[in-house]
């Protein structure tokens, strides 16, 4: 098929198709002519892939050619490639005093010893947590902190459930897309659930407004 083509199959358009050419997250079309190229299925597979994790995922376009150049690599294991997904998300930072980052540091560690979870040092997600929990307590959350024991008892069944979907792949190359494409699209469809139950729950378990 032309660009056009593809264009119209996999509802990109085509200017994003050749930047995603250019900047190698998609492979390029086979020349037929000077101006001219021919794609195939695969090319309408990959940018369905590219789009999940750019638009619905939320990475960037550099970590999604990170994560897909994994994926092209062939020779990495889903253990491995859950540990890229991991790296390439980064962390977040937040205006808290070093004071209050150093408290946080410790509440994460203890809940990092408690849980038996070994963790390393420069975990992204670690320094995410750290920043979340000094922005916590600075705005007077203390006992949200108090519960983290209760969050990490449903992600680690939750975890449990992602590494068996990926085991049950066959297959190196369908194991590592699992395992990219679950992570990165499963915290989109955590935080999705989460409100979905919030929104039923908060009907029964807090009081009804004054007005009522």
């Amino acid at each position: 098929m032309r660009i056009a083509e593809l264009s119209r199959i996999s509802g990109v358009p085509a200017a994003t198709i050749k930047f995603y050419v250019r900047e190698g997250l998609l492979p390029p079309g086979v020349r037929t002519h000077h101006n001219q190229a021919e794609y195939s299925g695969d090319h309408v597979g990959r940018l369905r892939l590219i789009r999940a994790l750019v638009d619905i995922g939320g990475l960037s376009v550099g970590a999604a050619k990170e994560l897909l150049a994994v994926l092209d690599g062939g020779s990495v294991s889903a253990r491995d490639a859950i540990g890229h997904v991991l790296y390439a998300l980064g962390g977040r930072r937040s205006p808290v005093g070093d004071e209050q980052r150093e408290t946080a540091a410790g509440d994460v560690a203890q809940l990092l010893n408690r849980r038996g979870w070994h963790i390393d040092e420069t975990s992204p997600a670690r320094g995410t947590l750290v920043e979340v929990c000094a922005a916590l307590r600075l705005l007077g959350h203390a006992d949200v902190v108090a519960a983290m024991d209760d969050y990490a008892t449903a992600c680690e069944a939750i975890a449990a459930t992602d590494l068996a979907l990926v085991g049950k792949k066959s297959g190196l190359e369908r194991m590592t897309e699992t395992a990219i494409v679950g992570t990165i699209l499963g915290d989109t469809v955590l935080s999705a659930l989460r409100r979905l139950a919030q929104e039923h729950l908060s009907a029964t378990l807090l009081p009804p407004s004054a007005g009522r």
